[in-house]
């Protein structure tokens, strides 16, 4: 009762997983308790209530109670979880189904990524006929949606069938050869058709008017991923930029990165909700089916690896070249005003991403996976390896650092010069730099619950790095949620100090990876 009267909100969870579920007068008590426990809980604690640990009915319906209360903008956010944890109710015909089959109904952008969500997941046996029931009703309930999201299946399949040329040509053929072969078949009536007027599977605000072919490629690698573009025709959406561009990809898993876009694209809201605009680029990545995909593109950025390569004479060199982002941006700015802008864009996606890349784990972080826009932000892109799985070759780990802070990224943060190791000697600019990134941590640390409880949802997705909860200990490491704030800053502050004095471990695994490429 005293956890009722004054611990409502926190306490919940924690006392469920106290009860013995298999002792009757336990249950009884709880059940009783539960029916008098208000329906305010906060969305992090009543998706709690929905993952593995919570199957019993009544449970999961008080947590469905508490979710409608949410907005759909908040919905939206957790719409990937929610629908994972379709798996894990006892019966098909449960609360859950009910308020995610109305949301979608009553809001089709949210009706939208209800539908993908499910038919990405068709493939999977364990859930085929559940979510194939659940995709019925959804149909049967809005008729005038079905006939858009046919085209948009329509459309895939072209894409499909076109990759799948493009990669046998490719062995027979030259890549010239190729991409004109590619853009007659673009050209013919029945791709043309159904590759045009449809609503963008990626984002359905766009609607897609043709295809512009002279403009769309083939990418080098292995699974030749498709670089479509189209013009649109909603002038109130981006109308500097009448086309959409969008990367078709076959044969790889997309789920992981787009789970880490999602996590990524709330820390941001954490922080705006805190005041604090990181200049995040948390682009879109929707997974359409088994191994199958879209991926936003982001323009007029260019790779890490592009840049120091395009900055230094020798390509051996190119990884220890401190100046060149800050070159890199200099040449891009017309004025000291665009460039002090430029500079502040570049500090503040830069704390963004080395909290959140070491918050969540995220390997892999050579020059080809960082990039930076035109305008000074940077981001990260490629998240094949997350939670702390860092990669090495020949016994040798690779990534020795929380998160990258090289050389070449201090030198623009300070404005051109370089910064000194001796911390009482350290420019202004760096330790902003510095206060912004312990902030942005802190501001995470408040919402460690949040997080984690998003992953613990994911851990029957089938994503590798994501399989039991064993693999969810790394956040709680990075994310210190049993620490006060004090304590949690101090360790920050300690792994900041240690990406910033080991930058060049980062620069180095630069280094083989352009000798590599």
């Amino acid at each position: 009762m005293e956890c009722l009267e004054y611990f409502p909100d926190i306490s919940l969870p924690k006392l469920l997983l106290c009860i013995s579920w298999n002792k009757h007068d336990e249950v009884a008590q709880m059940l009783l308790l539960l029916e008098r426990w208000p329906r305010n809980l906060k969305a992090s604690k009543a998706l709690e209530l929905l993952d593995f640990n919570h199957p019993e009915m009544e449970v999961r319906s008080f947590a469905v109670e508490c979710l409608e209360q949410i907005e759909d903008n908040e919905l939206a956010n957790y719409l990937l979880q929610l629908v994972q944890v379709l798996k894990y109710e006892c019966y098909l015909d449960c609360d859950l189904v009910h308020f995610l089959l109305r949301r979608a109904l009553t809001n089709q952008r949210i009706g939208h990524y209800f539908f993908w969500l499910l038919r990405s997941e068709m493939h999977v046996p364990s859930v085929s006929v559940r979510f194939g029931l659940i995709l019925e009703a959804y149909c049967h309930g809005c008729p005038q949606h079905v006939a858009i999201l046919a085209k948009q299946v329509q459309a895939l399949s072209k894409l499909r069938s076109l990759t799948y040329l493009i990669r046998n040509l490719m062995k027979v053929s030259t890549k010239e050869k190729v991409r004109e072969e590619m853009r007659l078949v673009l050209s013919a009536p029945g791709y043309s058709e159904a590759l045009s007027n449809f609503s963008s599977t990626l984002d359905p605000r766009f609607k897609l008017a043709n295809v512009q072919i002279d403009k769309c490629n083939f990418m080098d690698s292995k699974m030749r991923p498709l670089w479509m573009v189209w013009n649109h025709t909603d002038s109130h959406l981006s109308s500097d930029q009448p086309t959409v561009y969008a990367i078709y990809k076959d044969g790889d898993d997309l789920r992981q990165d787009m789970l880490t876009l999602q996590i990524i694209g709330i820390m941001d809201q954490i922080w705006q909700s805190k005041g604090y605009d990181l200049r995040m680029t948390p682009y879109q990545v929707l997974a359409t089916g088994c191994n199958e995909g879209l991926i936003e593109t982001v323009l007029n950025a260019h790779t890490i690896a592009k840049i120091q390569q395009q900055y230094t004479n020798m390509k051996v060199k190119a990884a220890f070249n401190e100046n060149c982002i800050y070159q890199f941006l200099c040449d891009n700015c017309k004025t000291q005003e665009s460039l002090k802008n430029a500079i502040e864009e570049f500090t503040l996606s830069c704390a963004g991403y080395c909290v959140a890349t070491y918050v969540l784990g995220i390997g892999d972080r050579h020059a080809d996976n960082i990039m930076i826009k035109e305008n000074g932000q940077l981001f990260h892109i490629d998240f094949g390896h997350v939670l702390g799985n860092f990669k090495s070759k020949f016994g040798y780990k690779r990534e020795r650092v929380p998160f990258v802070l090289t050389a070449d990224f201090t030198t623009v943060i300070n404005h051109g010069s370089k910064v000194p190791k001796n911390e009482d000697l350290m420019p202004t600019a760096f330790k902003r730099f510095q206060s912004l990134c312990e902030e942005a941590y802190l501001a995470l640390h408040d919402e460690s619950n949040l997080l984690i409880t998003l992953f613990l949802m994911m851990t029957n997705t089938g994503i590798p790095e994501l399989s039991n909860v064993r693999d969810i200990e790394y956040l709680r490491k990075t994310l210190c949620p049993s620490q006060d704030r004090e304590s949690a800053r101090n360790q920050f502050r300690s792994k900041f100090r240690e990406a910033k004095d080991n930058g060049f471990s980062s620069s180095l695994n630069n280094f083989f990876h352009h000798l590599n490429h």
